[in-house]
């Protein structure tokens, strides 16, 4: 009698909401399945269910020289190599929404002046992969890295195209897709091909 008594009172105490566990070959089996969104990482590419968030930043432009970065220049803050193709940097304080593997696209409207030269480089930009961060220090601000061997034309003579950007403000940042850090596209052809949905890093 006093154990059906303990068993009535611990039903009737028990909370409502309590389940029981999922055996642990049913949650294998809802991962392979994807039934279990929050455990499955979303992958590469754009996320058509997400609105473009867009930021107005300050643009600088660096070089993977020693004089620029650290005496590491060809591996990031994330140890991705620097390939000035498609690396970008961001200033710390914009972690949080662009965060390592977010794909932008960078774009400014106003004309050029003689410390922002955006139009002197704007095909060398195209899309970019945050992958590096820039110096504490530096607030709002995004870098991109870009080859230090070509020069384009400022005021009649040849120059890098890092010296070139100089420091522009009321440049738009758009996120327009996210990749996975370990297998970053290494050129312009297959990120605009990840951004427009016909490649697919994550299955490689």
């Amino acid at each position: 009698m006093p154990l059906l008594v303990l068993a009535l009172v611990g039903f009737l105490v028990l909370p409502i909401g309590v389940t029981a566990p999922i055996p642990a070959e049913a949650a294998q089996d809802a991962l392979v399945q994807g039934t279990v969104s929050a455990l499955v990482a979303p992958a590469s590419g754009v996320r058509p269910e997400e609105a473009p968030m867009s930021l107005t930043v300050k643009l600088t432009a660096y070089n993977a020289v020693p004089g620029q970065t650290d005496n590491t220049p060809f591996i990031t803050a994330i140890g991705a190599f620097s390939n000035p193709e498609v690396v970008a940097a961001r200033s710390r304080d914009l972690a949080s929404v662009l965060p390592y593997g977010t794909i932008i696209k960078i774009e400014r409207t106003g004309y050029d002046t003689p410390s922002c030269r955006f139009s002197q480089v704007k095909p060398q930009i195209g899309y970019r992969v945050i992958a590096d961060a820039m110096n504490p220090r530096i607030t709002n601000t995004v870098d991109v890295l870009l080859d230090q061997h070509k020069q384009v034309w400022v005021d009649g003579r040849m120059v890098n195209p890092a010296l070139a950007v100089g420091r522009c403000s009321e440049v738009s940042v758009t996120v327009v897709g996210h990749t996975n850090i370990a297998s970053i596209p290494s050129s312009q052809t297959e990120l605009a091909a990840l951004v427009d949905g016909t490649d697919h890093l994550a299955e490689r």
